[in-house]
């Protein structure tokens, strides 16, 4: 190792830092605790853009147009991350490799709360025209980017550390930040909302959720790095099995499990934003129904979302992760019938629509992440699992809210359904694969 790259090099910084946090062992509770902090951050700091997408951004960047379409290019721009989030990978994990975790997790969170924080600064059309679009693009790229570098290995330290016959009830704690990011960003905004004109919310109201992002993600930078500098981390990284290596090198090993796993939980991110963030573009578009108000009836949906991911873990003790994940996979493939009955009945069919996709979407995202990374060999693991995810988010969520509103409002509400089921089939199909292929492994 050259000297140079010697002091560009994390190790000695984790290396204090676990002298300065003592030789203890870390509990499973501990671990946890990090995990849902470090995703609590990242989901506000996503949900918070989401629901700008729909509230704020089609007019303050595209009032030339008319709602729908403005929505619509604001849902594109919105996509950008997750098509950046591999790239991110890519570049992150050479990142780590060279550097250290440390380091990489400093540059991805102070980069993801950045870029978010910046967004609370954005001009509008009015100032500086569609340039302003292009800032926001880019910036939206820029959270991409940084999401990807922010996996950590933590969700898989925890995993690997919990108790065999609670595997499940560990696995579903990382997935509890979904709901609880999402609360504080759907707060923030319903607050904004209700207390605030029009005209004052477009001009600073919105802006004040992402400067929030910026603190949000120091505090879980400090959380996580506690638990990277921890001899259990290390033990793990010296086992290889929590030890980066090339992507490419990964892709051309055991690239088909990347593939298998990000469609096994294909169901579970479809379902994500179709009960998230493109509802609220149907409702204030299509309805006459109020954004705080709908804001409010998805904060009680987060709450049932979160009872259900809780309730996914000791489902998935029972009758195993994979399991539970292919009856998720049946059960959201009957909920896309009646999802366009529901979106159309009105306010308590709305809400009847936000409650029962919630709680879907808890018992399948509880246990969807990992579910199949035990396919990938020990040295390919920590990097597998990492594009698994982003091509999870790529290929479920991604595109979601943009398909769904575009097919939506040009052919109807039926066409959502269809997008749903598409995605349960992928999971069920994927999940019987892998099936196979673990019968034919042994």
């Amino acid at each position: 190792m050259s000297h140079d790259y010697a002091l560009s090099h994390s190790e000695p910084l984790e290396r204090d830092a676990r002298l300065v946090s003592g030789d203890a062992k870390v509990a499973p509770g501990e671990i946890a605790i990090a995990v849902v902090i470090g995703r609590t951050s990242e989901f506000f700091d996503f949900f918070v853009y989401g629901i700008a997408s729909v509230l704020v951004f089609p007019q303050l960047l595209f009032p030339e147009f008319d709602p729908l379409t403005a929505t619509l290019y604001s849902f594109a721009i919105f996509s950008l991350a997750f098509i950046a989030r591999p790239i991110g990978s890519v570049i992150f994990m050479q990142i780590d490799r060279r550097h250290g975790r440390g380091v990489k997790l400093t540059i991805a969170l102070f980069l993801l709360g950045g870029s978010t924080a910046a967004m609370s600064f954005l001009p509008g059309y009015a100032q500086i025209g569609f340039v302003a679009a292009g800032m926001l693009a880019f910036l939206r790229i820029c959270q991409g980017l940084a999401l990807a570098g922010a996996w950590d290995g933590l969700a898989s330290l925890l995993a690997l550390n919990a108790p065999q016959r609670h595997r499940g009830w560990y696995a579903m704690m990382p997935q509890l930040g979904a709901p609880l990011g999402f609360l504080l960003a759907a707060g923030l905004f319903a607050f904004f909302v209700s207390n605030l004109s029009n005209e004052d919310f477009l001009s600073w109201g919105w802006r004040y959720p992402f400067f929030v992002a910026f603190a949000i993600n120091v505090v879980a930078l400090f959380a996580r790095l506690r638990l990277v500098a921890t001899d259990e981390f290390t033990a793990l990284l010296e086992r290889r099995e929590l030890k980066p290596t090339p992507v490419w090198q990964m892709f051309r090993n055991e690239g088909g499990n990347v593939l298998i796993g990000a469609f096994a939980a294909l169901a579970s991110f479809a379902l994500f934003h179709l009960v998230t963030i493109f509802p609220l573009s149907w409702v204030t578009l299509f309805t006459g129904r109020s954004a705080r108000d709908f804001l409010v009836t998805e904060m009680v949906g987060a709450v049932i979302c979160l009872l259900a991911i809780i309730a996914s873990g000791v489902i998935a003790d029972r009758i195993g992760r994979r399991t539970l994940l292919g009856v998720c996979a049946v059960l959201i493939g009957l909920f896309s019938f009646a999802a366009p009955f529901l979106l159309s009945g009105g306010a308590i069919s709305e809400a009847g629509f936000i409650f029962l996709g919630f709680a879907l979407l808890g018992l399948a995202h509880g246990q969807a992440s990992g579910a199949v990374t035990s396919n990938f060999s020990t040295q390919y693991r920590y990097t597998g699992a990492a594009l698994t995810s982003d091509m999870s988010w790529l290929f479920g969520a991604a595109f979601a809210p943009l398909v769904a509103l575009g097919l939506s409002a040009k052919f109807g509400l039926a066409f959502v359904g269809l997008y749903l089921l598409s995605g349960a089939v992928c999971s069920g199909v994927s999940l019987l694969i892998n099936r196979r292929m673990l019968d034919i492994r042994d």
